[in-house]
């Protein structure tokens, strides 16, 4: 490596990635409204942060307290794509390391917003006025997972496990949910989770 060369641990993504990245959110946008997702809250304004969970308004503006968990998403794919990387035997490019990553977040937000799991996030979490997420929302949380991403490429593995315990602790103490109380009560809804949630 040379003097001018950025450090391989650093995400420096080429124009020709990011030209294929946004292609890749374009598509998912259009998948998003084709699903009928409504483009911005239906309240009809655009908040930068709402923080009230048990709102009709969660997840329809930029960022809320689960844009913490799109965070997480990010340190977890780099961890992923760091992974296949290294059985693979070859180096990715860092584009190629960051389109890895948001596949499955994109195709998470898909899967979210449609009617089973919407279902799913009424009938066994304590998301009553949850009725999917609206198209600006499900973008900003794909650029969260994206900030998270960069965010692991840079950070010490020390730090990025440091943040994201702590951002499941924080959010965890303010509205009785987090990432792992999300996926515990998306799989195998407890009784004692929900009680506990519903006291709030």
């Amino acid at each position: 490596m040379n003097e001018t060369d950025p450090p391989a641990h650093l995400i420096y993504v080429t124009w020709s990635w990011l030209a294929r990245i946004v292609l890749m959110g374009a598509i998912f946008v259009a998948v998003l409204l084709v699903m009928g997702r409504v483009p911005i809250c239906e309240c009809g304004t655009v908040r930068l942060w709402h923080g009230a969970v048990m709102s009709s308004e969660n997840s329809q503006h930029i960022s809320d307290w689960y844009s913490f968990s799109h965070i997480i998403h990010g340190f977890l794919f780099y961890s992923l794509v760091t992974v296949l990387e290294r059985m693979s035997g070859r180096a990715f490019a860092p584009g190629a390391k960051l389109a890895l990553a948001l596949l499955p977040e994109m195709g998470w937000e898909i899967l979210e917003n449609t009617d089973y799991v919407i279902n799913r996030y009424r009938e066994a979490t304590i998301s009553l006025d949850y009725y999917g997420d609206s198209v600006l929302n499900s973008a900003a949380d794909v650029g969260f997972c994206a900030l998270g991403f960069i965010l692991a490429s840079r950070l010490p593995v020390a730090v990025t496990i440091a943040l994201a315990v702590a951002f499941e602790l924080y959010v965890g103490w303010q509205i009785r949910d987090n990432l792992t109380l999300n996926v515990i009560m998306l799989v195998y809804p407890l009784d004692v989770i929900q009680q506990w949630q519903s006291a709030r």
